[in-house]
């Protein structure tokens, strides 16, 4: 199955998920993209939210070596089932430095909601925040890491949670100082669906 028919479906497999799954909520407007909705230029900063109550649930991004191998990004995001209710706060974490490997989730149990990033020339790499929103006192578990997107430096990137019942919680990544480019592997979790007392999972 191609990439393209995979971005074509994940909305339709969101509404049946909105009506079908087990929350029992009416789907709402899904947040969609397309190939040419990239949220930055190649060497531009940018800063991406989710609306309010969703969160991150695709990435997509392309590499150019000619841009000073840097790439461009895009974000597809998904409401939260009710059972989370809405945010109770949202804030950026600290800032994870260009030409570095990093390891990062969101503190306060909280789940990735957007991303804003910074490009630097001198280390043709990028800085990274992650965007969090936390849920009443909710608490992750049953984690795990996705597997390297890309599979390999300089490849596209097509990263899609299919799995409704985790969320984003934040990313490991590795980088490369000869390809200069990164990989990165997703930190998917499950939310507990009562409050616990533990502030940071």
């Amino acid at each position: 199955m191609s990439l393209s028919l995979l971005w074509v479906l994940l909305p339709l497999a969101a509404v049946a998920w909105g009506q079908y799954g087990d929350y029992g909520y009416p789907y709402q407007q899904y947040h969609d993209y397309s190939d040419d909705g990239w949220v930055n230029l190649n060497r531009q900063g940018f800063s991406y939210q989710c609306p309010h109550g969703q969160v991150v649930v695709a990435v997509r991004s392309i590499f150019s070596k000619k841009e000073g191998s840097d790439r461009q990004w895009n974000y597809a995001c998904m409401p939260t089932s009710h059972s989370l209710g809405e945010p109770t706060e949202c804030w950026w974490e600290e800032i994870n430095r260009a030409g570095m490997e990093w390891y990062q989730t969101c503190s306060n149990n909280g789940l990735v909601a957007g991303f804003q990033s910074r490009y630097f020339e001198s280390v043709l790499d990028r800085e990274w925040q992650f965007y969090c929103c936390r849920y009443s006192k909710r608490c992750p578990y049953s984690c795990w890491m996705t597997t390297d997107y890309p599979g390999h430096y300089g490849e596209d990137m097509d990263m899609i949670s299919y799995d409704y019942d985790y969320y984003m919680r934040g990313a490991t990544t590795t980088f490369s100082a000869v390809q200069r480019d990164r990989q990165w592997k997703f930190i998917m979790c499950r939310m507990t669906d009562y409050d616990c007392e533990f502030a940071n999972v």
